[in-house]
């Protein structure tokens, strides 16, 4: 299954390039979808891409609930958003 994954944006990175953490695995995704992307924004992860901004508290709600599901493991095993 494929999901847009709510990430933190923590550096950012030349070439419209950024390290989010998502549950405290980090991964370089790219930004060039999302204008004016600043560190501590969230956004919405899907196949290396930030799709969009999206608030703190909807992100931790989404990622609680994935946890739950045991869909974030996959991201320990170099698998899921980037």
């Amino acid at each position: 299954m494929c999901l847009a994954i709510p990430a933190e944006v923590v550096e950012l990175l030349p070439d419209s390039m950024a390290r989010v953490r998502i549950d405290g695995v980090t991964k370089v995704v790219s930004l060039a979808l999302v204008d004016n992307v600043v560190i501590g924004d969230y956004v919405l992860l899907h196949v290396g891409f930030a799709l969009s901004r999206i608030d703190q508290k909807e992100a931790e709600e989404t990622l609680g609930i994935l946890r739950e599901m045991g869909e974030l493991s996959e991201l320990d095993e170099g698998e899921g958003v980037a």
